[in-house]
Formats: structure tokens, sequence, C-alpha cells
């Protein structure tokens, strides 16, 4: 681990700005301002500033966040201002300065954020109100926050973001849903635009913009809950999936947590993947597919249902497994009798870690009786059956039983990333 960076002489002031730009400032802000030698933002932000402000500007470069260390070494010795789009620690440049800095190393002037603004003008209480930032991220993942009633707000990339809303919501059966665009929030320029999503017309408006969201699904839109164990047609898949009541179960076993990293190997149609993912936005997954098809449609699935995050990695376990960061869990659907692949996943899962693996067969059966025997844990076998119409009545049809073995491993136990062969 590289040596932490000495601190920086001077605090460096972040001053959050509103597009109601220098006359929306408090004294104190102004005062920050005026007093740094340098001057950091965007040059929307930059050009906000009047000429009292005599700091040299310096805009940010692009990307931005691997200029961040550089920019604050080339002029340590200097007092810096950073300029931020409203608060600056919501979904902005504070959290990168924080992370270079540390707390102590800065003084954070806040500005009311778009999303406060927007909840302002709406009426809408801003605790009951989830925010979904699609800056600097696919619209995908707006799909998995999608439910009848919910009001949403989006943080925009830029003046195409609200076409590309509407168009998402239509396609997931939520194009009922009223759509507002709200347009340069507490500056002389604000203005509103309203419309429904399937009918949405209104061409491209200011960049700087926040989509609010009354979401209103249609009467034949699929309905996806927030808990494990999604309808089965709410994947594409060519039979690989592990079906509805086997993958609540499983998921209940897996217990994800914020911030957690599953491993799905045998990803099938990563529907397990997935679901780990849609339990909080903080959940990270990787799904091993060896076929290169199915791999494609774990992709598309996971685009569908919100969380495009989701990193597929295509080839056989264990060797595609090598050089992944340590797992929290895993979850191994297909290939148990592959050589080495338990001893490769119980190897790589970190201590506490849990590894629930599901099988039909008899050989999978066995190995997982003698790793129960080796390592404990919970076996199980789950059988599910489903009524189904026999002549003029009705009869149960039994779905092939599924073993199921559930560890964890104990917290005492080493980890670290499999370092297998990838020939």
């Amino acid at each position: 681990m590289s040596p932490s960076p000495a601190p920086l002489p001077h605090l460096v002031s972040v001053v959050g700005i509103g597009a109601d730009g220098w006359p929306g400032l408090s004294g104190t802000a102004r005062e920050a301002l005026r007093a740094a030698e340098v001057l950091i933002g965007g040059a929307r932000q930059l050009d906000l500033l009047p000429p009292e402000c005599a700091g040299a500007r310096v805009g940010w470069p692009s990307p931005l966040r691997p200029a961040v260390p550089r920019l604050l070494a080339e002029h340590r010795e200097r007092r810096i201002a950073v300029l931020a789009s409203g608060d600056p620690m919501f979904y902005g440049i504070g959290r990168a300065l924080a992370e270079e800095l540390g707390p102590e190393g800065l003084h954070v002037l806040p500005h009311p954020s778009s999303v406060s603004y927007a909840c302002a003008r709406l009426g809408w209480p801003l605790e009951d109100t989830e925010v979904v930032t699609l800056v600097g991220r696919p619209a995908a993942r707006l799909a998995a926050s999608l439910h009848e009633g919910r009001r949403l707000l989006v943080l925009s990339a830029d003046a195409g973001t609200p076409a590309a809303v509407a168009a998402l919501l239509t396609s997931h059966g939520f194009g009922p849903s009223r759509l507002r665009v709200l347009e340069q929030l507490g500056g002389e320029d604000e203005r509103h635009v309203d419309g429904t999503a399937a009918e949405w017309a209104h061409p491209p408006g200011d960049r700087l913009n926040v989509i609010a969201i009354a979401c209103r699904a249609s009467a034949d839109a699929l309905r996806l809950g927030t808990v494990p164990g999604l309808p089965d047609e709410a994947y594409e898949h060519d039979g690989q999936l592990t079906k509805r009541h086997t993958r609540a179960a499983t998921l209940g076993a897996l217990a994800p947590a914020p911030g957690e990293l599953l491993w799905d190997v045998g990803g099938g149609s990563g529907s397990i993947a997935i679901e780990w993912l849609r339990a909080h936005p903080s959940c990270r997954a990787v799904s091993v597919e060896r076929d290169p098809v199915r791999a494609e449609r774990i992709t598309r699935n996971a685009d569908r249902l919100g969380v495009p995050a989701l990193q597929v990695v295509t080839g056989p376990a264990p060797t595609s497994l090598a050089g992944l960061e340590a797992p929290d869990a895993v979850f191994i659907g297909g290939g148990l009798t592959a050589p080495g692949l338990l001893d490769a996943c119980w190897e790589a899962l970190r201590p506490g870690g849990r590894l629930v693996a599901n099988t039909v067969t008899l050989e999978s059966e066995a190995l997982l009786a003698e790793r129960h025997k080796a390592h404990g844990g919970e076996l199980v076998r789950l059988a599910v059956a489903h009524a189904v119409p026999v002549g003029g009545f009705t009869g149960w049809r039994q779905a092939m039983p599924v073993t199921q073995w559930s560890v964890t491993k104990p917290p005492d136990s080493g980890a670290r990333s499999y370092k297998g062969d990838r020939s």
C-alpha cells in the first residue's frame, strides 16, 4: 500500500454553487472564493464567478477522477477552492476530495442540491423520493427502481436523458408514467416541461436538468417485486434458469448484504447474480458462464432488470476465476464435478463468507454430501410441485428435486483471489 500523501498546508474549500450563481452564495462561500489562489471547477461553474474572484482558474480535465490527486499536488502550496454543483457531498466532487485528503482536509460549503430544489417545486417529501443518477451511468439502471406509485428523481447526464428515460419507461411497461423535466433549477432560466413517457415528444432542452417520474404501470406490465424470486418470465433463457421458488431459497441462503461481492459460477441466465444485485444498490456480482451465447443473454437480462453493473466473465470455471477479487459469497449452479471447482471457490471465499451449491444429479449430490461431511453447513432437498390439469381434474406435477448445500466459511480461515492457470 502506498503511503498517505502529506496533508496540504491549507484546507481545501469545496463550494457548492447553483444555477443562481454568485448571488445565491452565502457570505462565507463568497469569501472562500475571493481568498482562493486557485479555483478549480467545470467551465460552467467557473463562468458563474465574478472578476473579484482573482485566483487562477483551472478547469477539470476528462476523465475527472484520475486528475484529482495530480491537480491537488500541483497546487498544494496555494489556497485552493473547488467548485461543485449544489451539494458537493451528494453525487459530487466532495467524495473524491474526501478520499484523497480526508474530511479533516476539507472545508465544505454546500448549496441546496438540485434534488432539494426539485422536491420543493413538486411538493414531494424528500425522504419519500428515490434518487437515481444517470451521470456517467447507463440508463438501464433505472429499471430496478420502477414500481407502481413510486416517485423518482433522475439526475440527467445531458439534454438527451429525458427522451432516453421516456423510452426506457415505455419499453418496461411504464408508459403511463408522468414525467416532468426541471431545467436550470434555482436560476433565472428555470423551466419545466411535462408529459407522459409513452407520448414524450419534447425536443432536447437544457443539459442541466432533473427528471421527476411519478411511476404508473400499464395494465399488462410484468410486476417485479423487491424480494428474491422474480417471475421466471422476467428472464430470457434457454431452460438454464434457477426456477423461481428454488431461486428465492437460494438467495435466502446466500444472504446478500450491502457492499458484498458474489461469484455466480455457471451463470446460465444470470438470475442469481441479478437478484443479488437487486437486493441493494451497493451489492456487486460476477457471473461466470462458459457458453458465449448464454453469457450475452446474461448481459441482456441484467440490463433489462436494472443491474447493468453485473460483470460477466465468459469461460470455463475454475480457470476463469483466476485473478477475480475474493468474494463474500459464492453460488455454484452448474459444473460442480469440474475438477478443482469446489476447492477453488472455497479457497477464494472470504472468512465468514457463504457458499451455496445446487444440483439435480446423483453424481453432484454425492460430491455435496462429501463436502457437507468435511465442512459442515446445511444439506437440504428442495421439492416443488405445481398444480396442472389432469383431464377434467387437477393434479400435482413434481419438478426435479434440487439438493442444496449451504455453508459459512469459518472466520479464522484465510482467503485469496484464485490464482489458477488460465491456459
